[in-house]
């Protein structure tokens, strides 16, 4: 059961705060020892230094250097990396005070958290008493055809950070806790905009017309037709495509590097008024707006296999 918001302007800020907990966290339970951040390599958390310190890409750091020191990686959807990591600090006088995880990886390349993964990851934070927060900028507020991306995985974390679709369009971020991450003090942590009465109503609105207009049931449906959409253009173009992936509205097309560049083809599709965008390992990443009707989805379709024609 949530216990406490915190209401900010972007997902870079709820992350901020997200990291700025884990590090309380750790001050109050570490016992003396080094507080390490788990994060996942190829993670994206945002463009602020310490949401770029948790950010597992070296392209997104580099001229930042040095990054903040304190967070350690694994390697997404294998829990053997992270085990290993916990044991690494155990036996270096350090304690891992929190994991930041996105529940599918957008800018990484579209990569959904495995059940079993996240199950385990669950297990061991709550072994070693360490918070489980996950980054849903990306894959909160319907985008996964649930309300929330961990629904897909079976698991609750202790705290989650939202923003991008919360506002519909308008600045707003959030860090939601539990009891256990319940920690913040009056002055710990605020913001000159955050909770601000405009940005608000706006996320309420957007809450009140996902409900009212039924638009999970939407993003389920119209995912369904993009991953068949998708099928039927693998299997017409399978020089091209190497494979799909995604949840809902947040999908990929993995681009075969020997015959096609991902940018290359998000820039034709622009020229053909289709915006998508490119994700790490040769990827289109696909996320169209909540109220996407059947027949913009085979508009979409029929952009993309004009664009492949093309190779």
């Amino acid at each position: 059961m949530l216990k406490a918001f915190f209401f900010c302007n972007s997902g870079a800020e709820a992350n901020e705060s997200a990291i700025k907990l884990i590090k309380k966290f750790g001050n109050i339970t570490n016992q003396g020892k080094e507080s390490i951040i788990l994060a996942a390599e190829s993670s994206f958390h945002g463009r602020t230094l310490a949401a770029l310190s948790a950010t597992g890409q070296p392209k997104y750091q580099k001229g930042f250097e040095p990054m903040m020191k304190g967070f350690k990686f694994f390697e997404f959807n294998n829990f053997d990396s992270v085990k290993k990591l916990f044991q690494d600090c155990e036996n270096n006088d350090q304690k891992i005070s929190g994991v930041l995880v996105e529940p599918i990886q957008g800018e990484g390349g579209v990569i959904p958290g495995s059940k079993i993964f996240f199950k385990s990851l669950r297990d061991i934070c709550d072994k070693y008493n360490a918070l489980l927060i996950l980054d849903e900028v990306q894959s909160g507020v319907a985008r996964t055809g649930k309300m929330w991306g961990y629904e897909n995985l079976g698991i609750e974390p202790d705290a989650f950070t939202l923003a991008k679709g919360l506002g519909g369009g308008h600045a707003i971020g959030a860090l939601l806790v539990k009891e256990k991450a319940n920690i913040f003090s009056p002055g710990d942590h605020a913001s000159t905009f955050g909770g601000n009465p405009f940005a608000c109503r706006a996320a309420l609105t957007v809450l009140e017309e996902i409900n009212r207009r039924n638009l999970i049931n939407n993003v389920y449906l119209r995912g369904e037709e993009l991953r068949a959409g998708f099928e039927g253009l693998s299997k017409k173009f399978p020089n091209i495509i190497n494979g799909k992936r995604g949840l809902g509205l947040i999908q990929g097309l993995v681009i075969n590097s020997n015959y096609a560049d991902a940018k290359e083809i998000t820039v034709k599709a622009f020229d053909k008024g289709l915006l998508v965008v490119p994700a790490g390992g040769n990827v289109v990443r696909i996320v169209p707006p909540l109220v996407i009707s059947r027949r913009e989805i085979n508009i979409l379709l029929d952009k993309l296999n004009s664009i492949f024609e093309e190779f």
